[in-house]
């Protein structure tokens, strides 16, 4: 594959110039980050060694924090550096490296909550064959389905973007390699680029969207005809509220800044509304899942219980 470029280097911008905020950003994001990797380590540290999580939904949710862990280190190490020392130079090869493994693991964890949204389903829905339906060999197949669409989508991208000639402008509004921004320095046309970016991202961001609302909308249903208490109603549903409260912190900000993707929105703005995603987010889910699930909440009180 040949490539076509003349500039062997980028430099980041990051998210700002003033040295004041560089400094409270640097301590935000370091405690995001060690909350990201600590909170989604132990929760798979728990998945993996405790019997009573070794179940269809915790075994999604193990899939789920390891994306997280390694989402998060994709992006946050380099802007926190950059915070320090200033803008930050990444080589061409570190950009496409970093471009890959950001939309590998972000259309794997979008693919990945839908999976858990059917896993939902299945288990109120159809309680009887849940176990039938979500064996071991089922459930490793769909978390290896994810994994494989990310890893399609990123290297398309990434073959697209090495592709491209990019001879002089070298600084990238973003505090990460992203397609857009990098669109916007290319010398060579983008058009083949920005419709695979409209068509084929949003495909891939709006299609585990729509199953998440078919399966949330067939729980609703069946809640409504086949159980009469309001208790019973709220019981199963609860059980979904993490998830969906993890859905609504990645769908939100991703459908703002990818659907449809706009060049003559404000890079900035852009760059704001991804800090949501690939930051916040992953140091989120873990206190969500710790905060709102009983049995995980059990787990780690008996787990560190036992150590102390």
């Amino acid at each position: 594959m040949l490539n076509h470029t003349e500039v062997s280097e980028f430099i980041l911008l990051g998210l700002t110039d003033i040295q004041g905020l560089q400094y409270f950003f640097f301590i935000l994001f370091l405690l995001l980050y060690l909350t990201s990797v600590l909170g989604n380590g132990v929760i798979v540290i728990m998945v993996i060694s405790q019997p009573r999580l070794h179940t269809p939904m915790y075994f999604f949710l193990g899939n789920l924090s390891c994306l997280d862990i390694f989402y998060s280190t994709v992006t946050v190490p380099k802007m926190l550096t950059g915070f320090l020392f200033g803008r930050q130079p990444i080589s061409f090869g570190g950009c496409l490296a970093q471009l890959y493994f950001f939309h590998f693991l972000g259309s794997t964890e979008a693919v990945l909550l839908a999976i858990m949204a059917y896993d939902r389903y299945v288990a109120i829905c159809n309680p009887l064959c849940y176990t039938l339906v979500m064996n071991p060999r089922t459930c490793l197949l769909l978390a290896m389905t994810s994994w494989f669409l990310g890893f399609a989508h990123a290297m398309m991208h990434s073959i697209m973007t090495s592709q491209l000639s990019f001879c002089g402008h070298k600084h990238i509004h973003h505090f990460f390699c992203d397609i857009k921004p990098l669109l916007n320095l290319a010398c060579s046309s983008t058009s083949l680029n920005m419709a695979l970016l409209n068509v084929v991202t949003t495909s891939i961001a709006l299609g585990p969207f729509i199953l998440i609302i078919l399966s949330y909308l067939y729980i609703i249903i069946f809640l409504f005809q086949k159980v009469r208490s309001q208790e019973g109603r709220w019981k199963p549903f609860s059980t979904c509220a993490s998830h969906l409260t993890v859905v609504a912190l990645l769908y939100i900000p991703l459908f703002f800044n990818y659907t449809p993707p706009s060049s003559s929105r404000s890079s900035k703005r852009d760059m704001q509304v991804s800090i949501m995603y690939s930051a916040i987010t992953p140091a989120l889910n873990p206190l969500i899942y710790t905060l709102r699930n009983k049995e995980v909440r059990s787990t780690l009180n008996n787990t560190l219980g036992r150590r102390l």
